[in-house]
């Protein structure tokens, strides 16, 4: 876990990136702007969560030392 989940995240930018170049933006809801757009949601999404469980996994580990200190 230590590895993947920033592997994920530059995985999950990579095709934010991606997709935010395949948005036609003089009109991104139609076509496969929409499906774009849809890749841009997902991939933030992921990016987010993934944030969030590194924050926890940080949270948990000083936890655990804190519990072993007492």
């Amino acid at each position: 876990m230590r590895i993947a989940i920033p592997t994920f995240i530059v995985l999950a930018a990579l095709l934010l990136i991606y997709n935010i170049t395949q948005i036609n933006f003089e009109a991104p809801l139609q076509g496969e702007s929409t499906v774009a757009l849809i890749g841009v949601i997902g991939s933030t999404c992921a990016i987010v969560l993934l944030l969030i469980l590194l924050v926890s996994r940080k949270i948990a580990k000083k936890e655990k030392e804190h519990k072993r200190a007492l």
